[in-house]
């Protein structure tokens, strides 16, 4: 069984006011695992192949859980869901989307690429704290992970 504590979480959200609650949220929520923010999926992408920046020392763990938005620049979220779901080498790590979007449409799709959680960003700071502590207890307490 993988150590979930340690576990990293990789965060792909290009709002920088939303990357600010989320991070403060996961304080709030006492999440203590690493976590790390990208702000589009062609950054997401070079992140988990380990490309372009992300090529050089520091060498970063492989993320145990993606929390993903789906409207970003240059690639989109549905975008990247897409490019890792069909990566051998990726498609294991649990995805969650975190959008703005309600769209049925959305869900569909994104369930449709793989996505294994749908999850529309709350309005509140405090239904953002209830969230990642609803991520916290699932993802980090009661599923078994695979082995990154």
């Amino acid at each position: 069984m993988q150590n979930k504590i340690g576990l990293t979480i990789l965060i792909a959200e290009d709002d920088p006011d939303d990357r600010f609650l989320i991070k403060e949220a996961f304080e709030e929520a006492k999440l203590a695992n690493p976590i790390e923010f990208v702000e589009d999926g062609v950054e997401l992408l070079d992140y988990l192949l380990k490309q372009g920046s992300y090529a050089k020392p520091p060498k970063r763990a492989q993320p145990g859980l993606i929390l993903l938005d789906l409207n970003m620049p240059r690639m989109d979220g549905r975008e990247a869901l897409a490019e890792i779901k069909s990566n051998p080498a990726l498609r294991h790590i649990p995805l969650v989307i975190l959008t703005t979007s309600k769209s049925e449409e959305d869900l569909l799709h994104t369930y449709n690429l793989g996505a294994n959680s749908f999850i529309a960003k709350p309005v509140t700071f405090e239904g953002l704290v209830d969230v990642i502590k609803a991520l916290k207890n699932y993802w980090l307490q009661v599923v078994e992970m695979p082995p990154s």
